[in-house]
């Protein structure tokens, strides 16, 4: 189901909050935009802002300085229930002496709609999100699942222009949040309606999202297609905060036209930056590559290390390795029903520099 729409849903412009007492400011000048049919997620740790950028969106705050459009219309005054938005929250909040499809039906009972209409809207939200067979039970009888996707029932029944989503799987067990975010990208496919989702999960940003903004201290860390975030991030934060990577301290020194890369005194020769001095090099856990040190002589471009732990994790196995007195470097290895590794063995470790991130200062 597509939208005629072409002009961003909503767009943020400078937006900065600083609530009451404290020293640093919740949002400081964040800009983005949302686009028509999009899921939008916005990552980040607790206290980076996410929060705060939903309820100013929903209406529930005003920001300090900037503005909040939507459909072309600046909105920091409008209050909330004017506002063509509905949310999703973590806690659900059904009312629990209305049946699930009266929970449905209460936001067009509020505006006005004929009964019939309703209920028929009811109907047809329920078997989207599969509740069908639910409708006449109450919220009590319902499992987690059931209860979050009734809620996803209700915020979608009058077909907003924007659905706000507050960490809404965050309640529930792994197995049903893995269900949920296949139910909520086949919902939003089928709809059309721009989702704002909000998670401190990377997992669930990077598998749903046609684009994400990570924030970091109130602070646009990064806007970019979770590809783009995994394999290219622009900073140490979004390095270390998206995946995971081992932070490397690299000297890089003249050689030629360029600068070549050494690690705790071992030159990488394929390491090069045009750019002389200490940087950091950040590498995540599957482009580094542990081998047993079998041959007498070592690759003179590997690191030397020793197996300090090997961590079990199904399909994969993290070893860490350490390759002098203050360097850790870990590396996912699969897993095989024989341990490859085991603490105390000598391994040897190489990099695939293709995705390697170098940053200075």
């Amino acid at each position: 189901m597509g939208t005629l729409e072409t002009g961003p849903v909503l767009s943020l412009a400078g937006v900065s909050k600083t609530y009451e007492g404290a020293e640093k400011p919740a949002l400081d000048k964040v800009s983005f935009s949302v686009k028509p049919g999009e899921f939008f997620s916005i990552l980040g740790p607790s206290g980076s802002g996410k929060t705060t950028i939903l309820r100013t969106v929903a209406g529930f705050e005003r920001p300090d300085k900037g503005e909040i459009v939507m459909a072309g219309e600046v909105v920091n005054a409008v209050p909330a229930f004017k506002r063509d938005v509905r949310t999703v929250f973590q806690s659900y909040a059904l009312f629990p002496h209305l049946t699930v499809r009266e929970n449905v039906e209460y936001p067009l009972r509020m505006r006005g709609e004929p009964k019939a209409s309703r209920q028929k809207k009811a109907e047809e939200a329920l078997a989207l999100v599969e509740l069908s067979a639910f409708s006449a039970r109450l919220p009590h009888q319902l499992s987690g699942g059931q209860r979050q996707r009734a809620a996803l029932a209700r915020s979608i029944v009058s077909r907003p222009k924007l659905l706000l989503l507050d960490e809404p799987l965050a309640a529930l067990d792994l197995r049903l949040r893995q269900q949920m975010q296949h139910t909520l990208v086949a919902l939003q496919k089928e709809l059309g309606i721009a989702f704002m989702y909000v998670t401190h999960d990377q997992g669930e940003a990077l598998s749903m999202s046609d684009r994400v903004v990570v924030l970091h201290e109130g602070k646009t860390a990064q806007l970019a297609t979770p590809r783009e975030i995994y394999f290219a991030p622009e900073n140490e934060f979004v390095s270390r905060f998206v995946g995971r990577s081992n932070l490397i301290a690299v000297d890089f020194k003249s050689e030629g036209n360029s600068f070549v890369g050494t690690v705790d005194g071992t030159t990488i020769p394929g390491l090069v930056s045009q750019r002389g001095g200490a940087a950091r090099m950040a590498i995540r856990y599957e482009a580094v590559q542990i081998k047993p040190i079998r041959d007498v002589m070592p690759p003179q471009d590997a690191l030397q290390g020793t197996v300090d732990d090997v961590l079990f994790l199904g399909t994969n196995c993290e070893v860490n390795v350490r390759c002098g007195a203050g360097l850790h470097v870990i590396g996912t290895v699969p897993t095989s029903r024989e341990m490859t590794f085991f603490k105390g063995q000598p391994v040897q470790v190489g990099f695939d520099l293709e995705h390697t991130q170098v940053f200075y200062g």
